[in-house]
């Protein structure tokens, strides 16, 4: 007897049950995802003379500097400091992302491809 339609010794209903479990993974990362984005990292530069503070949309939300390492003098320090913050900032926030991800889709992140992140 042939068979009919679908993959060849796939069963119709599997198809519909990997439908529906990319769908709903789906889902849980559109969730995380805009929780990541509501979320804010912070870090610090210089033993704590500048903390920047960056959000999930990968956008620095604040830089605080103590008043010792504003020196006319030395802008170059203070710059180098305000790029260690934010770069750090920044790489907590994608270590976590990555980590929430990860843990959604068992390290198959690459598949579906147009997910933020």
């Amino acid at each position: 007897m042939a068979k009919r339609g679908g993959f060849p010794g796939a069963m119709p209903g599997n198809m519909n049950n990997l439908m529906k479990q990319a769908q709903k993974m789906q889902k849980q990362m559109e969730e995380k995802t805009k929780e990541i984005e509501a979320k804010e990292w912070e870090a610090t530069a210089g033993g704590g003379a500048v903390t920047v503070k960056v959000s999930g949309k990968k956008e620095v939300v604040s830089v605080k500097l103590s008043e010792e390492v504003v020196d006319p003098d030395d802008i170059e320090m203070l710059e180098d400091l305000i790029v260690a913050a934010t770069n750090e900032a920044l790489r907590k926030m994608e270590e976590e992302s990555a980590s929430v991800m990860n843990s959604i889709t068992g390290g198959l992140g690459g598949l579906g491809g147009g997910f933020p992140f």
